[in-house]
């Protein structure tokens, strides 16, 4: 299990899921695409769907919703990828710090969500 502990802030991976939701302010829904994404790299619509137990629509619509939070680049129509959690994660604060009005600074728990992401981003990408 990877676990980081930086000044009394902990995250790991089993509650990463929840840490972005607070945190970022995501849905229980994006969070967890996110996630999976993150884990399992380049997805269509329908293979989320299918990994996660939701319809193709909802996943679509998740899915593009993450791209205009900052956390996914969409690389046709229906196929979604993660940026470097390290990028996303942080991207995806400060937009969410512009829509909430609130100053953008050091976030530990947000570098902490980030880096617990890191590896199973880079096993996803270099299997």
């Amino acid at each position: 299990m990877t676990k980081l502990v930086s000044a009394s802030v902990s995250v790991n991976i089993d509650d990463v899921e929840e840490k972005l939701a607070s945190e970022l302010k995501l849905s229980p829904s994006q969070a967890k695409v996110f996630v999976f994404i993150v884990k399992n790299g380049k997805q269509s619509a329908e293979s989320i769907a299918q990994g996660i137990g939701m319809s193709v629509l909802d996943a679509s619509k998740v899915a593009k919703s993450l791209v205009d939070l900052g956390g996914f680049i969409d690389i046709t129509k229906t196929e979604f990828e993660s940026m470097h959690p390290r990028f996303a994660v942080v991207n995806m604060y400060r937009r969410m710090c512009m829509r909430e009005n609130i100053p953008f600074k050091k976030n530990l728990l947000v570098d902490n969500i980030s880096i617990v992401l890191e590896k199973p981003y880079d096993d996803a990408r270099t299997k």
